[in-house]
């Protein structure tokens, strides 16, 4: 860990600069992957400044805290910075993850086909076993009143696959998508 302690208006005794090393360990036992701190110490007429930046393998955390003694200025600072570590290193060991079998959590059907229906026979609607699926994910749509055209713009605009929406002419619900030859198909109900 490398540390810079420099003091504006002031001179920077080895008291001060044990009292802020002696701080900075206590931080640097909770956070090993500190890089460099960079301590400023400033009088200002009453005032005693305490200004510490830190940076630690892509993390800043700055702190600054004024007080009528210098070292009570350091202690504020340095309780400070600990705090914000903490929360960083806590926010760290909270972050789990995506395990391969999350990501495969999806389970899918396979539909009944009744006999008679597109040619299929008996026996082929008795392998067909309806096995039900699980919903993942639900989301409630504001359904908006657009042409087609409007529509194909929409979807361009959002970076979705597709787009539900109510068509101006017939009043119903289409869904538009983006084909893979950079065309659009449109889905429209049929009854």
């Amino acid at each position: 860990m490398n540390v810079n302690i420099s003091g504006r208006h002031m001179k920077v005794t080895e008291g001060l600069k044990d009292h802020v090393e002696s701080g900075l360990e206590k931080i640097h036992q909770h956070f090993d992957k500190v890089i460099d701190v960079h301590v400023i110490l400033c009088v200002e007429k009453d005032r005693h400044l305490a200004e510490i930046n830190l940076h630690a393998n892509g993390l800043r955390i700055n702190a600054k805290e004024t007080a009528e003694d210098m070292y009570a200025s350091i202690d504020s600072a340095l309780a400070k910075v600990d705090r914000q570590v903490l929360k960083h290193k806590d926010r760290i060991n909270r972050h789990k993850p995506r395990t391969n079998r999350e990501t495969r959590d999806y389970q899918h059907h396979i539909v009944e086909i009744g006999p008679g229906a597109s040619g299929a026979s008996a026996e082929d609607s008795d392998t067909a076993i309806a096995l039900g699926h699980r919903v993942i994910e639900k989301e409630k749509l504001a359904l908006q009143t657009m042409s087609i055209d409007e529509a194909a713009l929409q979807l361009d605009l959002l970076e979705d696959s597709f787009l539900v929406f109510s068509n101006a002419e017939t009043m119903q619900v289409n869904v538009v998508y983006g084909r893979d030859d950079g065309t659009y198909g449109i889905i429209e109900p049929q009854f």
